[in-house]
């Protein structure tokens, strides 16, 4: 970067500097006076709600009021309707005086030992109901009787009369009631004549302040919700009453007195509701409900009869869209400012510069190793000086390079002749010193193995699994015995987590006194060919599987036959018996067996060695083999050890391989039929064996000096691949593969497998 550039950058961040300082407090303050304006608007609408519910309960208190002025007059004129012994009036009588007088039922209540029930009523669902569980109802009850008056705080009290909060009714919980009780004493039974108060709650919903907040919220997108809160049961467990097996909440219990409670954060809101009660003062927090960033405003009421909290929530996100707005203003207010800071600054960076650049011109051609160029600046300042010291370093350093060029001639060809040597192998070359740590590689290296020379100089490599680990120790003890190791097969970690297969040559380097100093490694990839091996063996196992779909195919028509004819048979409209339905299942699971096996043996696995019981693999392999030993009429016989446990490390698909390959030879060995004998003896702690034998046409001496080379076969259609493979497997398990023959008498194979 040029020194013009540079200044004018460094001038440039200072102007930034201080364009995103102002943008800063521009951007904090309009956020405190957009909050504190919302926080203005909430407090005019609480008080403005606050208003209101005072007029609507005032209403509300007048509307009930006058209903249980009513029914104190419908009670007192039922009194004289009735006969003062309760066991004299009949529910009857009642309902025609309900009628009469225009309410909806009358209940008459008689205290009795330890209880006050409703032993007549117009209404068949109140008969026999008790109130003893009624809470303060119990009380004015009692006190009514008692006294003639109510002093309980709750409801509308007159002289003989108590009239309680409109609720939901006991015998129909979903009914809201009003309720008024009276009793003079002259009746040995209290009169309750009620009426339907759903009008009431109507009244909050249309008129009153639910309808007011409600009209708030459609002219105001921004407020979400308004709710009013009785601190009194707000955040303590809700008082629900079970009223004919429903659970009903009283209406004059409720934590939510109007609007909603949508934007719930009720752990949260009891704390600051005692905060806003306590202080008498609006508080307001940033909160984050339901996803949503929110402003939230709890603003106590306390002029009225019972003190209760308003709380707004207001839309943050529509001030975060007005400061967006006003801060993408300043940001290209500021980004124009800035623009021209940056052209104005380059210009003047420009006329400063002029004597540096003519330095830099000859600095320059020094560096691409001409030294003919003289500065011509003969300032007296830091600039002069530096030209005459730069002009004197150009002489200096003509003749230091024509020196430099006839060694670096020299030392030019030794090292192309060895990177020569090195690079142009295919071969993957590096040394290590006797900590381990790598000194040198070659590009074959980085090409196999995947590590650039950056990552490893210095650095111990770790490619080896840990299960060789153990192996390459002995290695290097060997080589630093000065023992030669040459062409060792084993298995190396790539970069990316591979395992490729390699030969591996190591030797030692020797210093001018004949220490050892290091060691060199010589590593070659034989993937290709232990894929193609695998190639092989795989080739081998679909060829046999192509022999064995004749049988299959056999095996699995017979099931689908009979499987077939009952279906036909229902069809007809014949019922099928349960053990013909257990006879198509059975069918059915043989031919997922035969099909399973078949798909597991042709499908292309890793190799993967892990204990396995050898009984079940036989077993396995039998099985899927028994269809073509039917049609070629052999039976197989099974001899199993069940005394020892007979498990081994192995791959299940490789010896299933292993065990088709010589059981399919054994029946091609018996074109007439016979038995083929499987045995197995584990007694012994370190390997199993297992002989199987035909009773085919057996094998010369000459023939079994052949069996197992690649290609050789007395087949007809064979290609003399099986017993090859099959070997290749036993051997990789680290087992035996043995052949015992006579002609004209049979064949006996041997395998031994360790545990």
């Amino acid at each position: 970067m040029s020194i013009k550039v540079k200044l004018t950058f460094w001038i440039s961040v200072l102007v930034a500097f201080i364009l995103l300082l102002n943008m800063s407090i521009y951007y904090i303050s309009t956020k405190e006076g957009l909050k504190q304006a919302a926080e203005q608007q909430m407090i005019t609408m609480a008080e403005q709600i606050s208003a209101t519910v005072e007029v609507s309960q005032q209403a509300r208190q007048y509307i009930e009021d006058a209903i249980g002025e009513r029914l104190r007059s419908v009670a007192i004129s039922a009194e004289h309707e009735l006969d003062p012994d309760i066991e004299k009036v009949t529910n009857e009588q009642l309902v025609q005086l309900s009628a009469k007088l225009g309410v909806d039922h009358i209940t008459l209540w008689k205290r009795l030992d330890n209880d006050i029930v409703a032993l007549r009523s117009s209404d068949p669902q109140e008969i026999n109901l008790s109130s003893k569980t009624w809470d303060y109802w119990y009380t004015a009850f009692n006190q009514l009787f008692d006294f003639h008056q109510v002093s309980i705080p709750q409801g509308q009290k007159l002289k003989n009369y108590w009239s309680g909060p409109i609720n939901y009714a006991t015998s129909s919980p979903n009914i809201v009631n009003k309720w008024g009780n009276y009793y003079d004493g002259t009746t040995n039974y209290m009169i309750n004549p009620y009426i339907n108060a759903q009008n009431i709650l109507d009244f909050q919903q249309t008129t009153g302040t639910d309808a007011v907040i409600n009209n708030m919220l459609m002219k105001n997108s921004n407020i979400l919700e308004v709710t009013g809160i009785d601190p009194q049961f707000f955040g303590k467990k809700p008082i629900i009453k079970m009223k004919k097996g429903l659970p009903v909440f009283n209406l004059d219990v409720r934590d939510i007195i109007f609007g909603t409670y949508k934007y719930a954060d009720e752990t949260n809101d009891v704390t600051f509701i005692q905060d806003a009660l306590t202080t008498r003062k609006t508080v307001t927090t940033e909160l984050r409900i339901m996803n949503e960033p929110v402003i939230q405003s709890l603003i106590p009421v306390m002029n009225t009869a019972k003190p209760f909290v308003i709380r707004i929530i207001f839309n943050a996100k529509a001030l975060e869209d007005i400061l967006r707005y006003q801060l993408i203003k300043l940001v290209i207010i500021s980004l124009s400012l800035l623009i021209l800071t940056m052209v104005t600054s380059y210009l003047l960076s420009g006329i400063l510069i002029r004597p540096i650049r003519q330095i830099l011109s000859v600095v320059n051609q020094v560096a691409k190793g001409k030294f003919e160029g003289i500065i011509k600046y003969n300032g007296k300042d830091e600039l002069g000086h530096l030209a005459f010291q730069v002009n004197l370093m150009t002489r200096n350093l003509s003749d230091y390079t024509k020196q430099l060029h006839e060694v670096a001639d020299e030392l030019r060809h030794t090292k192309g002749y060895l990177e020569s040597f090195v690079n142009h192998t295919s071969d993957a070359i590096h040394v290590t010193d006797l900590e381990g740590n790598v000194t040198q590689l070659n590009q074959a290296f980085e090409r196999i193995f995947g590590w650039a020379p950056e990552e490893l100089y210095g650095k111990k490599l770790e490619n080896i699994p840990p299960e060789y680990l153990v192996d390459y120790q002995e290695i290097i003890a060997r080589i630093l015995r000065n023992e030669a190791v040459a062409d060792y097969e084993t298995i190396r970690y790539t970069k990316d987590g591979r395992t490729i297969d390699v030969s591996i040559t190591i030797s030692t380097i020797w210093d001018e006194n004949g220490h050892i100093v290091a060691i060199a490694s010589i590593t070659r990839n034989i993937t290709a060919r232990k894929e193609a091996e695998d190639v092989l063996r795989r080739s081998e196992k679909l060829n046999v599987i192509g022999q064995l779909a004749a049988g299959v195919a056999h095996e699995i028509r017979n099931p689908l036959t009979t499987i077939k004819g009952f279906v036909q048979l229902q069809k007809s409209k014949v019922a099928i018996k349960e053990s013909q339905l257990d006879l198509i299942l059975s069918e059915l699971d043989r031919i997922n067996f035969i099909v399973s096996e078949f798909l597991v043996l042709a499908k292309p696995q890793a190799v993967q060695f892990q204990q396995a019981d050898i009984r079940e693999i036989l077993l396995h392999v039998s099985k899927l083999l028994e269809s073509q030993a039917s049609l070629d009429n052999v039976e197989i016989e099974m001899h199993l050890d069940s005394v020892h446990e007979p498990y081994i490390r192995c791959d299940r698909n490789q010896l299933k391989q292993v065990f088709i390959n010589v059981m399919k030879n054994a029946m091609e060995a018996m074109p007439g039929g016979g038995t083929i004998k499987i045995e197995l003896d584990s007694s012994s702690p370190s390997f199993v064996l297992i002989h199987i034998l035909d009773e085919g046409f057996g094998l010369s001496e000459e023939e079994l000096c052949q069996v197992g080379e690649p290609f050789y076969t007395n087949k007809e259609n064979g290609n003399g691949l099986g017993l090859m493979v099959t070997r290749r497997i036993i051997n990789n398990h680290k087992g035996t593969f043995s052949i015992q023959s006579k002609l004209g008498e049979g064949t006996c194979i041997e395998i031994k497998l360790p545990k």
